[in-house]
């Protein structure tokens, strides 16, 4: 952590955070693993007894009114007790909660966010389906206008949480005549006649989080459930991919950190040629650069978390957070790799964690958006930024500074 970039306030609930990841029983984890428990409700129920769900909201609302930089600290420290947990921890509080918040009725706050954050009830945002992931917009699931009410009929699938929510965010079809951005419809789906727990998978890693597969069967969904505007979910999507990858990226720095500490200690006793092995450069230098990677991580997190804090320049924003996210989540799984070469065989067995932590990282960088779609993102809001660069004259033209730069017919692009 970087404590010196924290408020005291900020090093306060990171210290409450703590003391909740301290207070969970290591079973807990392990039927999780092994799937014996497939939801963690005792865990979100005690998280919002501490108050430590949505901390960034508004106090009437439940949370404590702070910023992002506080919040990815607190994510960092609920990862420290896994990756799941920390993805059912942000799924419910800061992706489905930030939708309802920003979008919503006062209404819906009160009846979906204030009992969320309170642990009383839990929720699922329903994204992808069978035929598209990153597709997003070409979503086939559709919302009939029937008056008073929608009549939802689809299937969404890997909707973590989706098998201990008690509602779900749903996105869905209203127009199918109009262009993609312009068709879809955010609502809250409440558990019960028509919505079906159709399958669990069976996940490599990241298990005990209630992944599933929903169907939905002619679902009455009353008009007061619509998120922001009907044909208006474009807009609820687009604030909501902020707290979808900065929050996950968080989440992942404290998922990796018990590998890395693990890695460290066990390179500190174990002894190879009369030596402990971190005496030997191909074991330290492999702990330094996961060490390395962590701090560059939260770096970028404590950056990013500042830029959506002062609300800069949405586009700038949105290169930030993918970076964040595709930068972070491919850092840690480094970092869970090192700590797994310098352990050896040993690395390898369930004797110690680093195994499970290796499997559970392999998910950071596919869900939340692939982290092709972020080097797509980057990629596109870069270029932009450099032609504004370019065209405002406010940088130097540093293609100039080379001894040849006016040779003539040298620059040669077609």
């Amino acid at each position: 952590m970087y404590d010196f970039l924290l408020s005291p306030e900020a090093l306060k609930i990171r210290d409450e955070a703590r003391d909740l990841v301290k207070s969970v029983p290591r079973q807990m984890l392990l039927d999780m693993d092994q799937e014996k428990i497939t939801f963690p409700k005792e865990f979100l129920q005690e998280a919002g007894r501490r108050n430590l769900m949505g901390c960034r909201y508004p106090v009437k609302w439940g949370g404590r009114g702070l910023d992002w930089v506080t919040t990815g600290t607190v994510m960092e420290e609920i990862g420290v007790l896994g990756y799941i947990v920390a993805c059912v921890f942000g799924v419910g509080a800061e992706l489905v909660c930030d939708a309802i918040i920003l979008h919503g009725s006062d209404e819906q706050k009160e009846k979906y966010v204030k009992p969320l954050l309170r642990g009383e009830i839990f929720a699922a945002e329903c994204l992808t389906e069978p035929r598209g992931g990153s597709d997003f917009f070409g979503t086939s699931t559709r919302a009939e206008d029937k008056g008073d009410h929608f009549l939802v009929n689809g299937q969404k699938r890997f909707i973590v949480g989706g098998e201990g929510a008690d509602y779900f965010l749903v996105y869905a079809k209203t127009d199918p005549d109009a262009p993609a951005h312009k068709a879809l419809t955010c609502l809250i789906v409440d558990k019960g006649p028509g919505v079906h727990v159709e399958y669990l998978y069976g996940l490599m890693g990241s298990r005990g989080g209630g992944a599933a597969r929903l169907v939905f069967r002619d679902v009455k969904v009353p008009k007061e459930n619509v998120v922001g505007k009907v044909n208006g979910a474009y807009a609820v999507f687009n604030t909501m991919m902020i707290p979808e990858r900065l929050g996950t990226a968080a989440m992942t720095i404290g998922a990796a950190r018990p590998a890395l500490d693990v890695a460290t200690g066990y390179t500190t006793r174990r002894k190879a040629f009369g030596k402990t092995i971190n005496e030997f450069q191909g074991v330290s230098f492999q702990v330094a650069e996961a060490a390395m990677l962590l701090d560059a991580c939260r770096s970028m997190i404590y950056t990013t978390s500042s830029a959506v804090d002062k609300g800069i320049d949405p586009n700038v924003i949105r290169r930030l957070v993918s970076e964040t996210k595709k930068f972070v989540t491919e850092a840690c799984q480094k970092v869970s790799h090192n700590a797994m070469q310098v352990m050896g065989g040993i690395g390898y067995t369930n004797i110690f964690p680093v195994e499970r932590i290796f499997r559970d990282l392999r998910l950071a960088s596919i869900w939340t958006g692939s982290n092709e779609v972020m080097s797509l993102i980057i990629a596109s809001e870069w270029y932009k930024e450099y032609a504004e660069l370019k065209r405002s004259g406010k940088i130097r033209d540093s293609e100039t500074d080379a001894a040849e730069a006016f040779a003539p017919d040298e620059k040669i692009y077609e």
